[in-house]
């Protein structure tokens, strides 16, 4: 029996667990079906996924998520990878999320102080932990996983925040490694 690379594909994201970004996209071929159309995000939701992005990743000694422009990768990724029922998953989240911070603070998120906004999301993925079958906060999950994608295949999080070896380079079959050292970047 013969395997095409989209069966072959398929076993990987199983054997995976299927945890990968834009894994529908992956199985079901280069565009999903049934996206929305005329989905657009306007400048301010691509700063207020900066926000949310930074606050996930926040500057230290290296660049935060903000810096690689993560707004803009996650705004990429939702319309391009995200079949129809996703993409409303997605932005009716990010209005919840919106909605449920000014009225938990009393302000926006994007204003707020970076520990209230840090607290907030802390709570939502406690509560998309323990919502057990529905998960009913998928957004912060979303929001998760495309700010760690984004981040560490940027430039920026390739080559400050992980050890960055060019490639094709010089192969070393035994290097000396510590626990201290950054991980290295694919």
């Amino acid at each position: 029996m013969t395997m095409n690379r989209r069966d072959a594909l398929k076993g990987v994201m199983v054997m995976m667990g299927g945890t990968m970004i834009g894994a529908t996209a992956i199985m079901t071929g280069c565009t999903p079906e049934n996206q929305i159309e005329g989905l657009d995000f306007d400048p301010d939701d691509i700063a207020y996924l900066d926000e949310l992005g930074d606050t996930i990743i926040p500057e230290t000694d290296t660049p935060g998520a903000k810096a690689v422009g993560i707004g803009s990768f996650m705004v990429m990724m939702v319309k391009d990878t995200y079949d129809g029922d996703s993409q409303k998953t997605f932005v009716d989240g990010l209005n919840k999320l919106r909605k449920d911070f000014k009225s938990a603070n009393g302000k926006d998120f994007v204003g707020a102080p970076a520990e209230e906004r840090l607290a907030f999301l802390n709570g939502m993925f406690e509560e998309f932990k323990s919502s057990g079958e529905a998960r009913s906060p998928q957004v912060i999950n979303m929001l998760r996983d495309l700010t760690v994608l984004g981040y560490f295949s940027s430039e920026i999080g390739a080559t400050q925040a992980l050890n960055y070896v060019e490639v094709p380079g010089r192969f070393d079959p035994c290097i000396p490694w510590s626990d201290s050292d950054k991980n290295y970047a694919i």
